[in-house]
């Protein structure tokens, strides 16, 4: 390849015009503003069923039992899809598997129309778009960020990351009115054409390495960056591979209990249980769900700025920070509630909002540089954790409520969660240093720092 081949801008591979590399956008991120756009979707796809949930009360009568149950498959499949749609991607390319889990979304929401019994509705927005949202969970993310970036890789996944969250502020609201105005089931054929419409888009400019835009990753040394090996074996075995090479050590329970807990106090307690808790105090449902809202918002400015720290602080003091900073949150908000939105409770929701999923970047960048080439697959178990915590906080703090009458047991065993959280984070700092340039064993260093060191190795290193 010469630097004049179209497909070599953005990078020199040889002698090219230093000058005209810089003029031009290097690929890497038409694939991340891609990637924004269709996780952005996958977010908005997954919250949806909920603004759908009084409607199809009206129409046929369902419990809500039973479309809760339907929204916590999704849920779990959401999670635990995520190890097993990174391993496909590796095996099959991201084009193919983002797409197909866009053509299940479609099928899921536009299928639904034609619903008239409640177990198809555990099909359609349980399974159908609980497994093509979770094929384009964080993983996807954190595949398009280790891949395409060397440089900017922390900022990169706090973008990707702030897109899924505000999935749910964009796409609901339209859902919403529309299913209000004119009826549900022309809310769930937007929802499918939505999807639909981004298949080509995902088709045409996502592609799985760098190479096959004839340029390196964004920031990569020439002299130095060595391109991975393609995958091999089936998805379902190196996703399982992965969860057996990393359950072996002490650094993935670490990372997987403490991003547990991350879903524990974000959508398991607060996300299912706030508006509930406030309203006891007094406070109006429409009000606490406002208070919600801006959560949402503000994650959205978190969660950037967590991507940015990544890049220049080390990830295991960031997670102590966030996870100090949410378990102080949960222990004051019992005082902190009441019948009116005060100054304190805005800056709860400020704080909490900044820390809500800030956590990812971190946790991303950790599982890079503790498991190598495996840190996507990885990171897809330990966001299996996460839904998980959550499922089961939203359980537990319902009985708390039941028995004690009171969320307050339950907002403070969620601060003391955080606690164990955060000595957790720093317990990774053991596997990872032996598994760092600076800790290595000489003559390895380039090898463990490019994550080029066999399983077997890592292991016996942990």
């Amino acid at each position: 390849m010469t630097p004049s081949d179209p497909g070599s801008a953005g990078i020199d591979l040889a002698t090219g015009d230093r000058a005209e590399r810089r003029r031009r956008i290097h690929p890497a991120w038409w694939v991340a503003a891609v990637a924004f756009l269709a996780l952005l979707g996958a977010a908005g796809f997954r919250g949806a069923p909920g603004a759908l949930m009084l409607p199809l009360h009206e129409e046929f009568g369902w419990s809500t039992s039973i479309m809760s149950l339907a929204v916590g498959i999704n849920l779990v499949l959401y999670g635990l899809v995520a190890p097993f749609a990174a391993a496909l991607m590796d095996r099959f390319g991201m084009r193919l598997v983002v797409s197909t889990a866009l053509l299940l979304v479609a099928l899921g929401a536009g299928g639904s129309i034609l619903m008239t019994e409640s177990w198809q509705l555990l099909v359609f927005w349980g399974v159908l778009i609980g497994t093509g949202t979770g094929a384009m969970a964080l993983v996807f993310a954190a595949t398009i960020a280790n891949r395409w970036f060397v440089r900017r890789r922390g900022l990169v996944m706090g973008i990707l990351t702030a897109g899924a969250a505000t999935g749910q502020l964009i796409i609901l609201p339209p859902v919403a009115a529309l299913a209000e105005g004119i009826g549900w089931r022309p809310a769930s054929l937007v929802i499918a054409g939505t999807a639909l419409a981004a298949v080509p888009l995902v088709w045409l400019v996502i592609r799985d390495h760098p190479e096959e835009r004839g340029v390196l990753p964004y920031g990569a040394d020439p002299e130095t960056y060595v391109p991975p090996a393609p995958a091999v074996g089936g998805a379902v075995r190196r996703a399982l591979d992965g969860l057996a090479v990393a359950a072996r050590t002490k650094a993935f329970w670490a990372l997987a209990i403490a991003f547990a807990i991350c879903g524990a106090t974000t959508n398991g307690l607060v996300g299912i249980h706030f508006i509930p808790s406030a309203h006891d105090h007094g406070m109006a449902a429409t009000t606490a769900a406002g208070l919600l809202a801006v959560v949402g918002i503000f994650d959205i400015a978190g969660t950037i700025a967590s991507g940015w720290l990544t890049d220049k602080f080390d990830p295991r003091k960031l997670l102590v920070a966030y996870y100090a900073f949410r378990g102080v949150g949960l222990l004051l908000l019992p005082w902190l509630l009441s019948d009116q939105v005060h100054p304190s409770m805005i800056l709860f929701v400020v704080i909490y909002g900044l820390d809500w999923v800030a956590t990812v970047p971190p946790t991303v960048a950790l599982c890079r540089e503790i498991f190598g080439d495996r840190g996507t697959i990885v990171f897809g178990w330990v966001f299996a954790s996460h839904q998980i915590g959550a499922a089961v906080a939203a359980f537990t703090a319902g009985v708390v409520r039941d028995v004690s009458g009171t969320y307050t047991w339950a907002w403070w065993g969620g601060a003391a969660l955080c606690a164990i959280a955060a000595a957790l984070s720093i317990l990774t700092r053991r596997g990872a240093a032996l598994l760092g340039p600076r800790a290595a064993r000489p003559g390895r260093s380039d090898a463990v720092a490019a994550g080029r060191v066999d399983d077997g190795e890592r292991i016996r290193d942990m």
